[in-house]
């Protein structure tokens, strides 16, 4: 059974137009799979639909037709507060994704306050803050973080102290949606490695959001090409960057010189 399935999911929002009201599909029956340990890149230029299907997987936004599983539970089921434990994302804007009232020790452990009953996990100050200095360090920062807050930081530290809060929950599964392309280049390439060290290490699953091909061949499994709402090819990363079928997915990766 893969690890998360997504199955022929479609969303549509409504707009009125004068005094009609007009559907408008964002996504179209879109279905694919992801296996456990491995990472999907998901790619396709801006308002293609990428985060819309992102936020449905992630429980966020409910589908207008179809289903997500992930670990074979249904997400938007009765189970679905249980599951968030197991899927947490990594967004796009690193600033506003954090607080800036908060010091980077509350950031970083809010996770673990909340879901602190279901945890069974200490939440005094003590502990949280051995557990912040912990998740920091496997990101390659420091306890020296832990009573500053986010505009002290740097644009690739907050990032990196958005992946060490999304890890508090040891999640199987983080939805990385542009994650570095709010990030000068050097600085982007230095959080993707930080990526794929802490895949290998901890075996996690990747969702990738790029618009940016050599990006997401350089850190993918695999590789699904959305246009307009639908998966228009998908494959293995190395074989549909040297030969992809469609012209669409030819345009895009002479968009973008690799790096």
């Amino acid at each position: 059974m893969p690890f998360v399935e997504v199955t022929s999911v479609s969303k549509s929002y409504w707009r009125r137009t004068g005094l009609r009201r007009v559907e408008m599909p964002v996504v179209r029956d879109v279905s694919l799979t992801l296996d456990r340990g491995e990472t999907l890149g998901l790619v396709g230029e801006s308002g293609s639909g990428k985060s819309t299907l992102a936020r449905m997987i992630l429980g966020l936004v409910a589908p207008t037709g179809g289903s997500i599983r992930v670990a074979g539970v249904e997400v938007g089921g009765p189970s679905t507060e249980a599951l968030r434990r197991q899927m947490q994302p990594v967004f796009q804007d690193p600033a506003a994704a954090l607080d800036p009232r908060m010091r980077v020790v509350d950031l970083v452990t809010e996770p673990l306050v909340i879901h602190r009953r279901s945890l069974q996990a200490s939440t005094s100050r003590a502990a949280l803050r051995r557990a912040a200095g912990e998740l920091l360090r496997s990101v390659g920062m420091d306890e020296s973080a832990l009573d500053r807050y986010p505009h002290q930081f740097s644009g690739g530290q907050k990032q990196r102290i958005n992946i060490a809060r999304a890890l508090a929950l040891r999640p199987a599964f983080l939805v990385l949606d542009e994650p570095v392309s709010a990030l000068d280049v050097s600085v982007g390439a230095q959080v993707i490695n930080l990526l794929r060290a802490l895949q290998r290490d901890l075996g996690l699953t990747y969702l990738f959001i790029s618009h940016s091909m050599p990006l997401v061949r350089y850190l993918s499994t695999r590789i699904a090409v959305m246009q307009q709402g639908r998966i228009v090819e998908t494959g293995a990363a190395e074989q549909l960057c040297a030969a992809p079928r469609q012209s669409y997915t030819r345009q895009l990766i002479a968009a973008t010189p690799e790096l």
